[in-house]
Protein backbone atom coordinates (compact mmCIF):
# COMPACT_ATOMS: atom_id res chain seq x y z
CA UNK A 1 0.00 0.00 0.00
CA UNK A 2 1.11 3.61 -1.05
CA UNK A 3 -0.05 6.76 1.01
CA UNK A 4 0.71 10.13 0.09
CA UNK A 5 0.26 12.54 2.64
CA UNK A 6 -0.17 16.56 2.36
CA UNK A 7 3.13 17.36 4.81
CA UNK A 8 1.63 20.95 4.39
CA UNK A 9 -1.64 20.65 4.84
CA UNK A 10 -3.68 21.79 8.61
CA UNK A 11 -3.36 24.41 11.14
CA UNK A 12 0.00 21.87 12.41
CA UNK A 13 1.68 21.31 9.57
CA UNK A 14 4.26 20.26 9.09
CA UNK A 15 4.77 19.31 12.86
CA UNK A 16 1.62 16.96 13.02
CA UNK A 17 1.96 15.40 9.63
CA UNK A 18 5.21 14.59 10.03
CA UNK A 19 4.91 13.37 13.42
CA UNK A 20 2.08 10.90 12.86
CA UNK A 21 4.00 9.85 9.77
CA UNK A 22 6.85 8.44 11.46
CA UNK A 23 4.48 7.04 13.77
CA UNK A 24 2.53 5.33 11.08
CA UNK A 25 5.12 4.10 9.03
CA UNK A 26 6.80 2.75 12.28
CA UNK A 27 3.59 0.60 13.03
CA UNK A 28 2.80 -0.59 9.76
CA UNK A 29 5.96 -1.65 7.98
CA UNK A 30 3.97 -3.20 5.01
CA UNK A 31 2.69 0.25 4.16
CA UNK A 32 4.99 3.09 2.17
CA UNK A 33 4.19 6.49 3.13
CA UNK A 34 5.33 9.42 1.06
CA UNK A 35 5.21 12.96 2.61
CA UNK A 36 4.61 15.43 -0.06
CA UNK A 37 5.36 19.31 0.72
CA UNK A 38 8.50 21.29 0.85
CA UNK A 39 11.21 19.32 1.85
CA UNK A 40 13.30 22.29 3.85
CA UNK A 41 10.12 22.64 6.15
CA UNK A 42 10.24 18.92 6.43
CA UNK A 43 13.18 18.01 7.16
CA UNK A 44 13.80 21.16 10.09
CA UNK A 45 10.56 18.66 11.64
CA UNK A 46 12.73 15.61 11.24
CA UNK A 47 15.96 17.58 13.44
CA UNK A 48 18.03 14.76 11.78
CA UNK A 49 16.55 11.78 12.34
CA UNK A 50 16.86 8.97 9.93
CA UNK A 51 13.41 8.40 7.90
CA UNK A 52 12.49 4.46 8.45
CA UNK A 53 12.25 2.69 4.58
CA UNK A 54 8.79 2.87 3.96
CA UNK A 55 9.00 6.42 4.53
CA UNK A 56 9.85 9.25 2.10
CA UNK A 57 9.72 12.79 0.99
CA UNK A 58 8.71 14.19 -2.39
CA UNK A 59 9.42 17.99 -2.48
CA UNK A 60 7.08 20.58 -3.60
CA UNK A 61 7.77 24.44 -4.14
CA UNK A 62 4.15 25.59 -3.41
CA UNK A 63 1.71 25.55 -0.36
CA UNK A 64 -3.06 26.00 -1.20
CA UNK A 65 -3.50 27.86 2.24
CA UNK A 66 -6.56 28.27 3.97
CA UNK A 67 -7.65 31.79 2.19
CA UNK A 68 -7.28 30.56 -1.21
CA UNK A 69 -9.91 30.47 -3.75
CA UNK A 70 -9.89 26.84 -3.87
CA UNK A 71 -10.46 26.38 -7.98
CA UNK A 72 -8.04 29.20 -9.02
CA UNK A 73 -5.76 27.55 -6.21
CA UNK A 74 -5.87 24.22 -7.92
CA UNK A 75 -5.39 25.56 -11.49
CA UNK A 76 -2.40 27.73 -10.99
CA UNK A 77 -0.30 25.87 -8.04
CA UNK A 78 0.73 22.87 -9.84
CA UNK A 79 3.27 22.15 -7.74
CA UNK A 80 1.10 22.46 -4.44
CA UNK A 81 1.51 19.94 -2.16
CA UNK A 82 -2.49 18.93 -2.38
CA UNK A 83 -2.31 19.20 -5.94
CA UNK A 84 0.67 16.87 -6.46
CA UNK A 85 -0.29 14.29 -3.94
CA UNK A 86 -3.40 14.12 -6.18
CA UNK A 87 -1.86 13.69 -9.03
CA UNK A 88 0.35 10.55 -7.50
CA UNK A 89 -3.11 8.93 -6.77
CA UNK A 90 -4.60 9.52 -10.30
CA UNK A 91 -1.46 8.24 -12.47
CA UNK A 92 -1.10 5.79 -10.15
CA UNK A 93 2.10 6.69 -7.69
CA UNK A 94 -0.31 6.14 -4.27
CA UNK A 95 -3.13 4.36 -3.80
CA UNK A 96 -4.43 6.85 -1.49
CA UNK A 97 -3.99 10.44 -0.77
CA UNK A 98 -4.56 12.29 2.99
CA UNK A 99 -4.49 15.93 3.46
CA UNK A 100 -5.97 18.57 6.45
CA UNK A 101 -5.36 21.61 4.00
CA UNK A 102 -8.36 23.60 2.47
CA UNK A 103 -11.50 21.85 2.17
CA UNK A 104 -12.70 23.36 -0.64
CA UNK A 105 -9.04 22.94 -2.47
CA UNK A 106 -9.13 19.35 -1.61
CA UNK A 107 -12.94 18.69 -2.86
CA UNK A 108 -11.51 20.47 -6.47
CA UNK A 109 -8.71 18.60 -6.13
CA UNK A 110 -10.75 15.75 -5.96
CA UNK A 111 -12.82 16.57 -8.80
CA UNK A 112 -9.97 17.88 -11.45
CA UNK A 113 -7.00 16.13 -10.48
CA UNK A 114 -7.88 12.80 -9.18
CA UNK A 115 -11.31 12.31 -10.97
CA UNK A 116 -14.70 11.56 -10.26
CA UNK A 117 -15.97 7.37 -10.32
CA UNK A 118 -17.84 6.62 -13.43
CA UNK A 119 -21.52 7.00 -13.07
CA UNK A 120 -21.08 9.66 -9.35
CA UNK A 121 -22.36 13.31 -10.17
CA UNK A 122 -21.87 14.56 -7.06
CA UNK A 123 -18.83 13.36 -4.05
CA UNK A 124 -19.70 13.89 -1.03
CA UNK A 125 -17.50 14.46 2.13
CA UNK A 126 -18.48 11.76 4.76
CA UNK A 127 -16.98 12.27 8.69
CA UNK A 128 -18.41 10.09 11.32
CA UNK A 129 -20.17 12.05 14.08
CA UNK A 130 -19.48 10.81 17.41
CA UNK A 131 -22.95 8.99 19.58
CA UNK A 132 -23.85 7.89 22.62
CA UNK A 133 -23.43 4.50 21.78
CA UNK A 134 -19.37 4.91 20.55
CA UNK A 135 -20.30 3.60 17.10
CA UNK A 136 -20.83 6.81 15.65
CA UNK A 137 -23.00 8.04 12.46
CA UNK A 138 -21.28 8.52 8.95
CA UNK A 139 -23.12 11.78 7.86
CA UNK A 140 -22.58 12.46 3.83
CA UNK A 141 -23.00 15.31 2.65
CA UNK A 142 -22.00 17.66 5.00
CA UNK A 143 -20.39 20.03 3.21
CA UNK A 144 -19.05 18.78 -0.07
CA UNK A 145 -21.88 20.37 -2.46
CA UNK A 146 -24.33 22.50 -1.63
CA UNK A 147 -27.18 21.92 -3.62
CA UNK A 148 -28.46 18.17 -4.20
CA UNK A 149 -30.83 16.75 -6.41
CA UNK A 150 -32.75 13.18 -5.37
CA UNK A 151 -30.44 11.21 -7.23
CA UNK A 152 -27.53 12.56 -5.80
CA UNK A 153 -28.66 11.52 -1.84
CA UNK A 154 -29.59 8.11 -3.51
CA UNK A 155 -26.19 7.62 -4.16
CA UNK A 156 -24.63 9.00 -0.85
CA UNK A 157 -27.13 6.17 0.86
CA UNK A 158 -25.38 3.42 -1.57
CA UNK A 159 -21.87 4.68 -1.22
CA UNK A 160 -21.93 5.24 2.83
CA UNK A 161 -23.57 1.87 3.66
CA UNK A 162 -20.81 0.59 1.80
CA UNK A 163 -17.68 2.35 3.11
CA UNK A 164 -19.62 1.82 7.14
CA UNK A 165 -19.88 -2.17 5.76
CA UNK A 166 -16.35 -2.14 4.22
CA UNK A 167 -14.61 0.00 6.64
CA UNK A 168 -16.06 -0.38 9.72
CA UNK A 169 -17.26 -4.20 9.19
CA UNK A 170 -20.97 -3.13 10.10
CA UNK A 171 -22.84 -6.34 7.96
CA UNK A 172 -26.25 -4.70 7.75
CA UNK A 173 -25.73 -0.46 8.13
CA UNK A 174 -28.62 1.03 8.97
CA UNK A 175 -29.33 4.10 6.76
CA UNK A 176 -31.35 7.21 7.41
CA UNK A 177 -32.46 10.25 5.40
CA UNK A 178 -32.07 13.28 7.49
CA UNK A 179 -35.61 15.39 7.93
CA UNK A 180 -37.73 17.91 9.78
CA UNK A 181 -39.82 14.42 11.15
CA UNK A 182 -39.74 10.64 10.74
CA UNK A 183 -43.45 10.11 8.72
CA UNK A 184 -42.64 9.39 4.74
CA UNK A 185 -44.30 12.29 3.30
CA UNK A 186 -42.58 14.92 5.70
CA UNK A 187 -39.87 17.27 4.09
CA UNK A 188 -39.48 19.33 1.24
CA UNK A 189 -39.08 18.27 -2.05
CA UNK A 190 -35.49 17.21 -2.33
CA UNK A 191 -36.20 14.70 0.94
CA UNK A 192 -40.07 13.76 -0.38
CA UNK A 193 -38.42 12.81 -3.82
CA UNK A 194 -35.10 11.44 -2.45
CA UNK A 195 -37.30 8.61 -0.54
CA UNK A 196 -38.79 6.34 -2.53
CA UNK A 197 -34.94 6.29 -4.51
CA UNK A 198 -33.65 5.22 -1.42
CA UNK A 199 -36.47 2.69 -0.58
CA UNK A 200 -35.28 0.92 -4.20
CA UNK A 201 -31.70 0.58 -3.24
CA UNK A 202 -29.70 -2.74 -1.48
CA UNK A 203 -29.15 -0.73 1.85
CA UNK A 204 -31.15 -1.05 4.95
CA UNK A 205 -33.20 2.00 4.61
CA UNK A 206 -34.97 2.90 8.04
CA UNK A 207 -36.56 5.95 7.02
CA UNK A 208 -36.08 9.80 7.94
CA UNK A 209 -34.41 10.46 11.11
CA UNK A 210 -34.55 13.78 12.73
CA UNK A 211 -32.06 15.99 13.96
CA UNK A 212 -32.46 15.31 17.74
CA UNK A 213 -32.03 12.06 17.34
CA UNK A 214 -28.73 11.38 15.45
CA UNK A 215 -26.77 11.11 18.50
CA UNK A 216 -28.58 8.45 20.26
CA UNK A 217 -27.36 6.09 17.26
CA UNK A 218 -30.57 5.22 15.50
CA UNK A 219 -28.96 4.68 11.71
CA UNK A 220 -25.32 3.93 10.81
CA UNK A 221 -25.46 6.16 7.88
CA UNK A 222 -27.20 9.86 7.62
CA UNK A 223 -27.77 10.93 4.20
CA UNK A 224 -28.54 14.18 3.67
CA UNK A 225 -27.56 17.77 0.92
CA UNK A 226 -24.10 19.42 2.21
CA UNK A 227 -26.63 22.82 3.06
CA UNK A 228 -28.30 20.88 6.09
CA UNK A 229 -25.52 18.75 7.00
CA UNK A 230 -23.02 21.24 7.46
CA UNK A 231 -25.84 23.41 9.29
CA UNK A 232 -26.37 20.38 11.31
CA UNK A 233 -22.73 19.26 12.18
CA UNK A 234 -22.03 23.64 13.01
CA UNK A 235 -24.82 23.14 15.41
CA UNK A 236 -23.34 20.33 17.00
CA UNK A 237 -20.33 21.20 17.48
CA UNK A 238 -21.22 24.64 19.03
CA UNK A 239 -23.96 23.48 21.41
CA UNK A 240 -21.14 20.74 22.46
CA UNK A 241 -18.35 23.44 23.00
CA UNK A 242 -21.22 25.58 24.53
CA UNK A 243 -21.88 22.54 27.32
CA UNK A 244 -18.54 21.88 28.18
CA UNK A 245 -17.92 26.25 28.87
CA UNK A 246 -21.12 26.22 30.80
CA UNK A 247 -19.39 23.00 33.36
CA UNK A 248 -16.08 24.17 33.41
CA UNK A 249 -18.17 27.84 34.59
CA UNK A 250 -20.02 25.83 36.92
CA UNK A 251 -17.65 24.09 38.16
CA UNK A 252 -14.90 26.81 39.14
CA UNK A 253 -17.11 28.85 41.24
CA UNK A 254 -16.43 27.59 44.49
CA UNK A 255 -14.29 25.56 46.67
CA UNK A 256 -16.66 22.91 46.96
CA UNK A 257 -17.55 22.95 43.33
CA UNK A 258 -13.91 22.27 42.06
CA UNK A 259 -13.53 19.74 44.82
CA UNK A 260 -16.77 18.14 43.05
CA UNK A 261 -15.32 18.77 39.44
CA UNK A 262 -11.86 16.92 40.64
CA UNK A 263 -13.58 13.67 42.13
CA UNK A 264 -15.41 13.65 38.58
CA UNK A 265 -12.31 14.74 36.55
CA UNK A 266 -11.98 11.10 34.82
CA UNK A 267 -15.29 10.56 33.71
CA UNK A 268 -15.45 14.17 32.29
CA UNK A 269 -12.32 13.26 30.76
CA UNK A 270 -13.91 10.37 29.31
CA UNK A 271 -17.00 12.29 27.83
CA UNK A 272 -14.87 14.98 25.98
CA UNK A 273 -12.69 11.80 24.21
CA UNK A 274 -16.32 10.64 23.07
CA UNK A 275 -16.73 13.66 20.93
CA UNK A 276 -12.57 13.67 19.90
CA UNK A 277 -12.39 14.17 16.13
CA UNK A 278 -8.59 12.40 16.73
CA UNK A 279 -10.05 8.84 17.17
CA UNK A 280 -11.39 9.24 13.09
CA UNK A 281 -8.70 10.21 11.71
CA UNK A 282 -10.31 11.82 8.70
CA UNK A 283 -12.98 12.14 6.44
CA UNK A 284 -13.58 10.36 2.96
CA UNK A 285 -14.41 12.72 -0.08
CA UNK A 286 -16.66 9.03 -1.49
CA UNK A 287 -17.56 9.23 -5.06
CA UNK A 288 -13.66 9.57 -6.38
CA UNK A 289 -11.95 7.48 -8.56
CA UNK A 290 -9.38 6.89 -5.99
CA UNK A 291 -9.10 7.45 -2.17
CA UNK A 292 -9.00 10.81 -0.75
CA UNK A 293 -9.16 11.17 3.22
CA UNK A 294 -9.93 15.03 4.64
CA UNK A 295 -8.23 15.36 7.99
CA UNK A 296 -9.68 18.00 10.49
CA UNK A 297 -7.86 21.28 9.81
CA UNK A 298 -6.39 21.32 13.72
CA UNK A 299 -5.02 17.82 13.13
CA UNK A 300 -2.28 16.38 15.31
CA UNK A 301 0.10 13.63 15.34
CA UNK A 302 -2.54 11.12 16.29
CA UNK A 303 -4.93 12.19 14.24
CA UNK A 304 -3.10 11.94 11.42
CA UNK A 305 -1.91 8.50 12.13
CA UNK A 306 -5.42 7.50 12.66
CA UNK A 307 -6.11 8.77 9.01
CA UNK A 308 -3.46 6.48 7.93
CA UNK A 309 -5.09 3.72 9.54
CA UNK A 310 -8.29 4.63 7.78
CA UNK A 311 -6.64 4.55 4.76
CA UNK A 312 -5.17 1.28 5.20
CA UNK A 313 -8.33 -0.52 6.11
CA UNK A 314 -10.30 1.16 3.10
CA UNK A 315 -7.52 -0.02 0.83
CA UNK A 316 -7.32 -3.59 2.16
CA UNK A 317 -11.14 -3.93 1.77
CA UNK A 318 -11.04 -2.61 -2.11
CA UNK A 319 -13.56 0.47 -1.26
CA UNK A 320 -13.27 2.29 -4.08
CA UNK A 321 -13.87 -1.01 -6.46
CA UNK A 322 -16.65 -1.78 -4.09
CA UNK A 323 -18.58 1.15 -5.43
CA UNK A 324 -17.85 1.34 -8.43
CA UNK A 325 -19.07 -2.19 -8.91
CA UNK A 326 -22.36 -1.02 -7.12
CA UNK A 327 -22.66 2.23 -9.53
CA UNK A 328 -21.88 0.49 -12.85
CA UNK A 329 -25.19 -1.50 -11.58
CA UNK A 330 -27.42 1.37 -11.33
Amino acid sequence: MRIAIDAMGGDNAPEATVEGALSAAAEWKDTDITLVGDRERIESVLNGRVLPANLSIRHTSETIDAQDEPVKAVRRKKDASMVVAGRMVKEGEADAMISAGNTGALMTTGLLVVGRMEGIERPALAPMIPTIDDQGVLALDLGANMDAKPEHLAQYALMGSLYRQKVHGVASPRVGLLNVGTEAGKGNELTKLAFPLIEQLPVNFVGNVESRDVLTGNCDVLVCDGFAGNIMLKSLEGTAGAIFSLLKEQFSKSLKTKLAAALIMRELRGLKDKLDYKEHGGAPLLGLSGLVLKGHGSSDGIAVKNAVRQARTALQNQLVESISKEISRK
